[in-house]
């Protein structure tokens, strides 16, 4: 396989899918206004996710450095050892010091990806909304989250956070419909800019791609989008189905690991699409059977998946920090008086090219100077989780 893009063309296509798709713009609300209390109280804040999942780790975790740096909580640093979500606000709970906001102690819910007590979580959470002087502010992380919390069951103010395609799955209201109380950030093109540039660097034919086959799943790969793409460029999409939000992760991982070598035998490219099958775990493997095919991956993640073997991303800027940054300016400006639907809600998501030159070395791909000038992060190893 060879691309055969020059310096000059790359940049300028870089440039417009920029421009002309994104519509990327960093609206978040800037608060310059002193910390206040809730009428002589602190503000109290609830979260929620369907499970376990990193990203919301790291929102969380990014978002509280945001409020830190605003001096709504005293600065300080967030232990490394901490892995989850639930960790962190356990810690939040019992060691941020703040004269402003409480994390409530028993305020963190989380469905633990079991469908059934979903279901059961979600009334006694939207119970507790109801309830005059509980929670303030509600964090809701994930698609499970927005899809139970996005309703108009209670008043609370609620910022959804992390939904891949907030769309697809009715999170995205016209305003004359919107629930007021609700915030929803979104980067509406961002797994179209992913797409478009691995076509037009990879020209495949024939595109792979793995997702749980369920209303989250397909908003989690965004399969609608995927699709629109294969239309309008005249390519082809193999679907295989997996298993994502279980609570059984190891047939969440071996559904995902059965998918790529199903899918390896029938394509010539692969979209690795976020999902609970795919981690450190199982990015290893995937990374093997994928290379050993000689097949180019793309992952939707980001960059951190790059390091550790598929052939690109789009990632990006600066992390979670300058997303977390706008998060924190987000609530700020909801403890102010906000109404959440009111604030803008276009993320600063991904549009850094990252590169994994050992895969590309294995798979064949001759990668020219070019377009090694213009990647912005090139990994000239495999590196392991």
């Amino acid at each position: 396989m060879l691309i055969k893009l020059g310096k000059n063309r790359l940049q300028a296509y870089l440039t417009g899918i920029f421009l002309l798709l994104s519509g990327f713009s960093l609206q978040a609300a800037e608060s310059d206004s002193l910390p206040v209390l809730n009428q002589g109280q602190k503000w109290r804040l609830a979260y929620y996710q369907g499970g376990e999942y990193y990203d919301y780790y790291q929102y969380l975790k990014a978002t509280t450095e945001g409020l830190m740096v605003q001096g709504w909580i005293t600065p300080e640093t967030i232990p490394d050892q901490l892995a989850t979500a639930r960790d962190l606000w356990r810690w939040l709970a019992e060691n941020a010091h703040s004269d402003y906001l409480e994390f409530l102690p028993d305020g963190f819910y989380s469905a633990g990806w079991d469908r059934n007590y979903r279901t059961v979580l979600r009334e006694r959470a939207i119970t507790r909304l109801n309830q005059k002087n509980e929670v303030d502010l509600l964090l809701a992380l994930g698609s499970w989250a927005g899809i139970d919390m996005a309703v108009d069951r209670h008043s609370v103010p609620t910022m959804v956070i992390s939904v891949s395609d907030p769309r697809s799955i009715g999170l995205i209201r016209d305003p004359g419909n919107a629930y007021q109380h609700i915030y929803v950030t979104e980067d509406p093109l961002r797994y179209e800019r992913q797409v478009v540039l691995f076509h037009d660097l990879i020209r495949f034919k024939t595109l792979g791609v793995a997702y749980e086959d369920s209303f989250e799943g397909r908003s989690y790969a965004s399969v609608d989008t995927i699709q629109r793409l294969a239309e309008e460029r005249n390519f082809k999409v193999v679907s295989c189905f997996t298993k994502s939000d279980i609570a059984d992760q190891s047939l969440a991982n071996q559904s995902v690991v059965n998918c790529f070598r199903e899918l390896v035998a029938k394509v010539d490219a692969v979209y690795v699409t976020v999902q609970g099958g795919v981690n450190s775990d199982t990015i290893p493997v995937l990374v093997d059977i994928a290379n050993q095919h000689r097949i180019p991956t793309f992952s939707q993640y980001g960059q951190n998946e790059v390091k550790q073997g598929y052939l690109m991303s789009l990632s990006q800027a600066r992390g979670f920090s300058e997303e977390g940054q706008m998060l924190a300016d987000v609530a700020i400006d909801i403890f102010n008086g906000a109404e959440p639907a009111s604030l803008a809600s276009h993320s600063a998501e991904a549009n850094r090219i990252t590169l994994n030159l050992k895969t590309a070395e294995q798979i064949g791909l001759y990668l020219n100077a070019e377009l090694l000038a213009a990647a912005d992060q090139l990994f000239w190893q495999i590196e392991q989780p």
